[in-house]
């Protein structure tokens, strides 16, 4: 990196962390610093102030609303969001359903979702995981018959992050069962308000319930919510799932927590000495 690419590097960083400061509501930071849980509305605030600055969507092509900025530049962004108390902007729309609509969808599918995600005003969550079919995923068995123009879904899916906010589900159903497991998944977006869609939460650890089951009684499905072709939603899955996994590093807010524990280990004490100094805690931490 030259000289002048390091200044823009800076720049661009102070006008991130001057926009963060000035634009995300402090009850929001508040939470977030204080690792208090989020409401529904707080990541949809966050998203659509990001949105009017034109930075609701750091990954995405420009000609999809995104900033076609330099991975550099999301890298920096991504850690002054986070180190300035901002919750994250959600995946399952900007990550995972929206790059595959821009890669295998129709224009028709393009005009309809993209700009709705862009500010939140469809909430995705993601069908996939089954609980017979997490690992082993082409195993899956929550099956659509093709009747005419629509689709009939029956089938569970199952650690389902916030699918009690999400008004869309992008799922990965079995159309044949004929032939080699994978060649008979395809890829389909489900209304949750779809009659025959149920949510029921999981109670986690925390007490929480961000994670839950869903399950398809017969939900009808439009032919037109089917994205690319019937039987080939494996080869969507291994993209989407490359999307994922490049976005869920976290590398800001990991620094963030990092910053926080030894602001800890520095003031806590361990006989009579900050914990920091302890060795071992310095190796397993």
């Amino acid at each position: 990196m030259n000289l002048h690419e390091s200044q823009q590097d800076e720049a661009f960083r102070a006008q991130v962390a001057a926009f963060v400061a000035a634009r995300l509501a402090p009850d929001i930071r508040a939470k977030v610093l204080g690792f208090m849980r989020l409401e529904r509305t707080d990541y949809v605030v966050w998203q659509r102030v990001l949105h009017e600055q034109g930075w609701g969507a750091p990954g995405w092509p420009g000609e999809y609303g995104g900033t076609a900025w330099t991975a550099r530049q999301r890298t920096i962004f991504e850690e002054e969001c986070f180190g300035g108390g901002a919750p994250r902007q959600l995946p399952f729309g900007l990550s995972m359903v929206g790059p595959v609509l821009q890669t295998f969808g129709t224009e028709q599918q393009k005009a309809r979702f993209l700009p709705r995600i862009l500010t939140l005003e469809d909430w995705w969550c993601q069908g996939f995981s089954e609980p017979g079919a997490g690992s082993d995923l082409a195993s899956l068995s929550t099956r659509a018959e093709r009747r005419g123009a629509e689709y009939v879904v029956t089938g569970q899916k199952t650690w389902t992050t916030f699918a009690h906010w999400a008004n869309w589900i992008f799922c990965l159903v079995r159309t044949r069962a004929a032939g080699k497991p994978q060649e008979g998944i395809s890829f389909l977006l489900i209304d949750m308000n779809s009659p025959g869609v149920r949510v029921q939460p999981i109670r986690t650890l925390d007490q929480g319930a961000d994670v839950n089951e869903v399950f398809l009684d017969d939900v009808v499905v439009p032919i037109e919510n089917l994205v690319g072709e019937e039987h080939r939603g494996w080869t969507i899955a291994k993209f989407l799932l490359g999307q994922e996994r490049a976005n869920i590093a976290g590398i800001g807010m990991c620094k963030r927590l990092m910053r926080r524990l030894k602001d800890c280990a520095g003031t806590q004490l361990k006989n009579g000495r900050p914990l920091i100094g302890d060795a071992r805690f310095r190796i397993e931490s």
